[in-house]
């Protein structure tokens, strides 16, 4: 099987503040995007990696993974470079469009999740390989989880934590699974393993990696920054 990511990378950050759109602020001074590309390159399994740029952003995303020479400048791993939607949905869509014929294990990787170990990509590939129709890494919970009724900030109940999982990405699918899943669900969703579960099918969790996290607001990013110096710290 051959196997392609998808980094839809169209969006804002507004959580992060001003500036540069969040996939292309800088974590080590390269930005978040590139790492994010070469962590799906590191993997042996992918062969395709689409980046999804902001809709009018294409050439510019193309430019800069060039410039910092990311992978696939030396025909190791195939990068290409589309331009978004204003939703996620529609990004990812049209980074599935863009796919070859021949992919059949799709990744969807959120490109501000830039240091996800090869490992956990690995691990999710591999469990789609073995038959399982969508995967997502997963982390359980250190805090107490609450649902809370919005209006009035009311505790409605307490779930099990130990029921619980924090996903991640990258999460994998069978190709014509996700495809399906794209065509048939319209309703805003905040991933795709959200949107093959309401096709009735099984979606499996994997071990997830304390690395793999979400830079959403400035500490995240003083986070990752200490993560990429011990990082570099161990490779000398």
């Amino acid at each position: 099987m051959r196997t392609a990511a998808v980094i839809p990378a169209a969006g804002r950050g507004v959580r992060l503040g001003p500036g540069a759109p969040k996939a292309l602020r800088t974590l080590g001074g390269v930005p978040m995007l590139v790492h994010a590309v070469r962590a799906m390159a590191a993997a042996e399994a992918v062969q395709v990696i689409v980046v999804v740029a902001p809709p009018e952003g294409a050439a510019e995303v193309r430019a800069l993974l060039d410039s910092h020479e990311a992978p696939g400048t030396a025909g190791v791993t195939t990068v290409t470079v589309v331009p978004g939607g204003e939703s996620r949905q529609e990004s990812v869509r049209l980074g599935l469009a863009a796919l070859p014929d021949d992919v059949d294990v799709v990744l969807v990787h959120d490109a501000a999740r830039p240091l996800v170990p090869v490992g956990t990509v690995e691990g999710v590939v591999e469990a789609v390989r073995a038959g399982a129709p969508a995967v997502v890494p997963g982390l359980p919970l250190a805090d107490t989880v609450k649902s809370v009724e919005p209006a009035t900030g009311a505790v409605t109940g307490t779930p099990q934590r130990a029921l619980l999982r924090a996903v991640q990405t990258p999460q994998g699918f069978d190709r014509a699974v996700l495809a399906k899943a794209h065509a048939t669900v319209t309703e805003d969703v905040t991933d795709d393993a959200s949107m093959v579960e309401q096709l009735g099918l099984p979606v499996r969790v994997v071990p997830g990696h304390e690395e793999a996290f979400k830079v959403t607001r400035p500490l995240d990013l003083v986070l990752a920054e200490a993560v990429l110096a011990r990082r570099r710290g161990h490779d000398r």
